[in-house]
């Protein structure tokens, strides 16, 4: 099966210039989830070619939450120093709620990497990219610019990519890190992404101009109706990183020009003073709306694989997008290394079809999870005094809801953990709150 645009015709192709430097693994995509994939490749020994259409590889956005299933595969990789010098390492992890400033529960990060053995981090998107960059081209993998992939086709001794501009490459194992409107993904699936309706809003300002006092040793997270606010320090505290989504009522109308920044102001409008103090620095020039894709549990068409985004486009709320990403790659290369012959043959289709046993499954649930987590997080009336209940009897070092996620990633079906069980809102009673609230109106 192949996905082409244009047609894919034999006869029409003209060989890039790369394409007489042969390759063992071509990844399509230069993002986090492409270059962390290449280098655990090149790691074993394989000779591999990225290819990213953007002029020069970088990353857009600001801060990223690493949490210690990611820095665990860090620290394998050699990568966890360089990270460490360039984030933070907060000390705890605060929610609050939105409407009224109140604590609602904790996680003493400090005790998290006690309990998991490695740390929880914040660092720049930008920067945790430029380690990955840096670390593909100390392994000698090829990074090729301009390169926009618009089809993919299997062959009889592997696959191979056609270029918008009418180039071909060719490998013997394509991997498609190309995001959430993955080309590849349409060999497995007709679908499209999700709208959620909610956007976000982001700033990475250098502390001076923050204008307030912030605790830079916690992730703070205001949850509130149909919104939340996040900031957190980075580069060593040096800059302050913010958060702002919202549910757009343009959206759900229907409309076109949806998330705008009018619509930011009025949806924190009610919020409680530090929320409301870190809207203005919010970046209004630009916006993030806020698209999933559902679970697919199948990955790989013969000698093409999908990676990252392309395969598990997640809402954000888990913090786990990127993490996902550089699990895939890790996972992915252990299963090589298990496959590989005395005279360096590669059982490519076990490697492939051990990957796919276990990765589907993972981010399926760190999918559907999100979701959930998205709802819970922007409950009102009722529902957000059930919850607020619920999430400040939770003792600070209570790891049930933490384990599946945060513990060793798993290489086999068999060492996935079992899933935390959820406590139902409708089990607390707050019908006491409720009569507060309506005598303190």
């Amino acid at each position: 099966m192949a996905v082409n645009v244009p047609a894919f015709e034999e006869n029409s192709v003209t060989t890039s210039a790369t394409s007489a430097n042969p390759v063992d693994v071509l990844i399509v995509g230069g993002g986090i989830g492409g270059l962390s994939a290449a280098f655990a490749l090149a790691r074993e020994g394989l000779r591999v070619r990225v290819l990213e259409q953007a002029p020069e590889f970088g990353e857009v956005g600001a801060g990223l939450q690493i949490a210690p299933n990611c820095t665990r595969i860090l620290h394998d990789y050699g990568l966890l120093e360089e990270a460490k010098s360039l984030g933070v390492l907060p000390k705890s992890m605060v929610m609050r709620d939105a409407v009224d400033g109140s604590e609602l529960t904790r996680l003493d990060l400090v005790d998290l990497e006690r309990a998991y053995g490695f740390p929880y981090m914040v660092i720049h998107r930008s920067d945790l990219h430029h380690i990955f960059l840096h670390a593909c081209r100390r392994v000698g993998v090829d990074l090729v610019t301009d390169a926009r992939v618009s089809g993919y086709e299997n062959t009889a001794s592997g696959a191979r990519v056609l270029l918008a501009d009418g180039r071909a490459d060719e490998a013997g194992i394509v991997i498609a890190a190309d995001g959430l409107h993955s080309v590849a993904r349409r060999l497995l699936v007709e679908d499209e992404p999700v709208n959620s309706s909610y956007v976000a809003y982001r700033a990475a300002v250098p502390i001076e101009q923050v204008g307030r006092d912030v605790d830079l040793s916690e992730v703070s997270v205001h949850v509130g109706p149909r919104c939340h606010f996040v900031h957190y320090g980075l580069r060593g505290g040096e800059m302050l990183n913010q958060v702002a989504v919202f549910e757009s009522p343009k959206a759900l109308a229907g409309e076109e020009d949806w998330g705008t920044p009018d619509e930011l102001d009025v949806a924190f409008a009610a919020t409680c003073p530090e929320v409301r103090a870190g809207i203005p620095l919010m970046w209004r020039d630009r916006w993030w709306r806020m698209f999933d894709r559902a679970p697919i549990m199948t990955w790989v068409e013969g000698n093409i694989a999908l990676l990252g985004d392309a395969a598990h486009p997640p809402l954000q709320y888990m913090a786990q997008g990127a993490i996902m990403a550089i699990e895939d790659g890790w996972v992915l290369a252990k299963h090589v290394a298990a496959r590989r012959a005395e005279d360096g043959a590669i059982d490519w289709q076990g490697a492939l079809a051990a990957y796919e046993a276990v990765r589907p499954e993972h981010c399926r649930r760190v999918l559907t999870t999100a979701r959930a987590w998205g709802e819970l997080w922007h409950l009102d009336g009722v529902a957000r005094l059930q919850r607020n209940t619920l999430l400040r009897a939770r003792d600070t070092y209570d790891y049930s809801f933490t384990e599946w996620i945060y513990g060793p990633t798993a290489l086999t079906p068999e060492e996935e953990p079992p899933m935390f069980s959820p406590i139902p809102l409708d089990s607390v009673d707050v019908s006491d709150l409720i009569g507060r609230a309506e005598v303190s109106h």
